[in-house]
């Protein structure tokens, strides 16, 4: 079963070597702080590359807070950085684009027996190079964890989601991401993601559509009292 997954995951980015385009990398850092079942902190830093680990052109850092009513829904409140370089080498200048961003955003999420569904819908407030911009976000993703239950939870977790990105000005859509990923649970507060994503930009330059690898570090810190 486990080798299947790593096959799905990694099919997708064999076929996109094939075409020509090339494989880039997505790395993620995440940690998060749980305060308590209500509220939580986060920061993040990522790190992207149009080649395979070669012409990084994108890196970001930014951190929050999480407000939960209720298993069911997540408001979160975060801001940062967001750097884009041109295209043709590592941190290439003059930069596509420099940017803070904030952004409020809710989660919603139901359980169908094992699988999990989540919507997230996100308002960014964007100042950038060329102006202040708005855009919306909406994602849909499925979750399905499985294995032998390990500190109190299955320790694989195979999701795929798929992102639409909006505007309030022409041409109003401007992007669409998909991701299909595996993660493992390494030790109770730690987890290793491993996955493909194909992002495709429509008539915006901030950052240029692509096939990604995607790795990623996630770290859930309890409060202890």
């Amino acid at each position: 079963m486990l080798k299947r997954l790593f096959w799905i995951c990694f099919l997708c980015p064999t076929l996109s070597l094939g075409n020509g385009e090339g494989l880039g990398s997505w790395n993620i850092l995440n940690i998060k702080y749980t305060v308590n079942d209500r509220w939580s902190l986060f920061g993040e830093a990522q790190l992207r590359s149009l080649s395979f680990y070669n012409e990084f052109h994108y890196y970001e850092y930014k951190g929050g807070f999480n407000y939960r009513p209720n298993k069911n829904i997540i408001l979160t409140l975060g801001a940062g950085s967001y750097q884009t370089y041109r295209e043709g080498g590592n941190f290439e200048l003059p930069k596509n684009n420099d940017e803070f961003r904030l952004w409020p955003q809710i989660q919603l999420i139901q359980e169908i027996g094992r699988f999990k569904i989540e919507q997230r819908y996100r308002t960014e407030l964007r100042w950038t190079s060329n102006g202040y911009r708005n855009r919306f976000r909406y994602r849909l993703g499925v979750l399905y964890p499985f294995g032998k239950i390990k500190d109190g939870s299955k320790p694989f977790i195979i999701s795929a989601s798929n992102e639409l990105f909006f505007t309030d000005n022409e041409p109003y859509f401007e992007r669409n991401r998909a991701q299909l990923s595996l993660g493992y649970k390494v030790t109770a507060t730690s987890t290793l993601q491993l996955g493909y994503l194909h992002q495709f930009d429509y008539k915006i330059n901030d950052e240029t559509g692509r096939d990604f690898l995607v790795v990623g570090f996630y770290f859930d810190l309890q409060h202890r009292d």
